[in-house]
C-alpha cells in the first residue's frame, strides 16, 4: 500500500500534484520508493539535491571522504561551513534541510564488494555518481545480481555521458565496456580537471532518469548513451544493445559473484584524489628539501610530469617538465645516471611516471610523495594548493 501524503507534503509538491504523469498516487509512490547515491561529490550532489526536494522518501549515500575546499567548485551540497567534515554528514544536514520529511542514510565506508550487496540491497534504483573505473564495474556487476537499475553519469572537463543499465530489459556497463581501459589511459578529474557546471547538467539528468523509473513514467535511458559537450553544447545518443558474451548478463555468464574490482581494473577504487602510497621509491618533500641543500646531491634532476599549464599555478625551479603522455616519447631527453625525483600534483601521475622510468632503466628515480601541493604545505608556503 502506498503511503499517504500530509497537508503539508501535498503543498509541498504541490507542482508535481498539478502533472497529469505524477500526480497524487506518483507523489505517494515517490514517498514509498528508496534511492542509493554512490558517491556524494560533483553528481552525488545535484542527484541528492533533487530526489529529496522531489519527496523520494528514503535516499542512501555511500562516501568516506571529507569536505576540502577544491570540492566547493562543483559539489554544491556542500559548503564552506562543512569543509573538513564528513561527507555525507555535510550531505544528509543539506538534505534534511531541505526536505524534513524524507529518511536520509548514510554510509561512511568504501563502496567495496565485501559490503555493496548489503548495501544496495533494499534500495529500488541505484544511481552512480563515482569518479573510478572498480567502482563502476562493482556498481553495476551488482545491479545486475540484485535486479536493480544502474543510472549511469559520467563527466571530464566539458563531456559528460549517461545511460540507465538495466539488465532485465536492455545492456548493462559490461555489454559497453567488457574491459577497463588501461591503467592511467584516462584521467580523473583530480588529475584533468572539469567545468564546475557539467556534474550539475550531468547529475540532474541522472536525477531525472531515476525519477522516471520511481515513476513508471517516459522512456528511460535503457539501451541508449546520451554524450553531452558543454563547449558546443552538443546532445548525441547512441543506440546500445545487449552483448549476448557479456559475462555478467549474457546467457552464458561466467561471472557470478562479486570479484576484485581493483584488482581487475589495474587501479585504485576512489573517487579522490589521494597522496601517493609509501613505498620505497617515494621521498617526502622536506627530505627533497633536504637534498636540494648545497650539502645534499650534487646531481638531481627534478622531472615535473604535469601539463604545461598547471606550471602557471605553481612549480618548483629549475625542474624539467616532460607531461606524462609525452614521456615515453622524450626519455633520451633524460640521463638514466642521474638521481631523479618525480612529481606531479599530487603523487599519481607522478607515481605512474616512475614505472615507465624504472621499466626503462633509471633505476634511481624517486616519486615526490603528495606531489608539489605537499611541496607547498611542507616547504614553499608561498605557493598555492591546487
Amino acid at each position: 500500500m502506498l503511503p499517504g501524503l500530509t497537508h503539508d507534503e501535498i503543498l509541498r509538491y504541490s507542482r508535481h500534484l498539478l502533472i497529469p504523469e505524477v500526480g497524487l498516487d506518483g507523489q505517494r509512490k515517490l514517498k514509498g520508493s528508496s534511492a542509493l547515491v554512490i558517491g556524494t561529490g560533483g553528481l552525488g550532489s545535484p542527484v541528492a539535491l533533487y530526489l529529496a526536494a522531489a519527496g523520494v522518501g528514503r535516499i542512501g549515500l555511500v562516501d568516506y571522504d571529507v569536505v576540502d575546499k577544491s570540492n566547493l567548485q562543483r559539489q554544491v551540497i556542500h559548503g564552506t561551513s562543512t569543509i573538513g567534515k564528513l561527507k555525507v554528514e555535510s550531505a544528509r544536514e543539506k538534505l534534511i534541510d531541505l526536505n524534513p520529511d524524507i529518511q536520509v542514510d548514510i554510509y561512511n565506508e568504501p563502496f567495496t564488494s565485501a559490503n555493496a550487496m548489503r548495501i544496495a540491497k533494499d534500495y529500488d534504483v541505484i544511481i552512480d555518481g563515482t569518479d573510478n573505473f572498480p567502482t563502476r564495474y562493482l556498481t553495476n556487476d551488482v545491479c545486475v545480481f540484485l535486479g536493480k537499475p544502474n543510472v549511469y553519469g559520467s563527466i571530464f572537463r566539458f563531456d559528460g555521458q549517461l545511460s540507465v543499465f538495466y539488465a532485465k530489459e536492455g545492456p548493462c556497463y559490461r555489454c559497453l565496456f567488457p574491459e577497463p581501459p588501461p591503467p592511467g589511459l584516462v584521467p580523473s578529474c583530480a588529475e584533468g580537471g572539469v567545468l564546475g557546471v557539467l556534474p550539475g547538467t550531468i547529475g540532474t539528468l541522472q536525477a531525472t532518469e531515476a525519477l522516471k523509473v520511481l515513476l513508471g513514467v517516459g522512456d528511460p535511458m535503457i539501451g541508449k548513451l546520451l554524450l553531452y559537450n558543454a563547449l558546443d553544447m552538443s546532445f548525441d545518443f547512441v543506440k546500445l544493445k545487449k552483448n549476448p558474451k557479456c559475462r555478467v548478463c549474457g546467457p552464458d555468464a561466467d561471472i557470478k559473484e562479486l570479484i576484485d574490482y581493483e584488482e581487475f581494473c589495474g587501479v585504485p577504487g576512489h573517487d579522490h584524489e589521494d597522496d601517493s602510497a609509501d613505498s620505497g621509491f617515494d621521498i617526502t618533500a622536506l627530505d627533497l628539501k633536504t637534498r636540494l641543500t648545497p650539502a645534499g646531491t650534487s646531481k638531481l634532476t627534478l622531472l615535473d610530469v604535469r601539463e604545461p599549464h598547471e606550471l602557471e599555478i605553481s612549480a618548483i625551479p629549475n625542474a624539467v617538465n616532460i607531461p606524462l603522455g609525452q614521456l615515453a616519447g622524450r626519455l633520451s631527453e633524460l640521463d638514466s645516471a642521474d638521481d631523479m625525483v618525480v612529481f606531479c600534483k599530487a603523487g599519481t601521475r607522478s607515481a605512474r611516471a616512475l614505472e615507465l622510468l624504472m621499466s626503462a632503466g633509471f633505476k634511481k628515480a624517486k616519486n615526490l610523495k603528495g606531489g608539489i601541493n605537499a611541496w607547498a604545505r611542507d616547504v614553499d608556503k608561498g605557493l598555492p594548493i591546487y
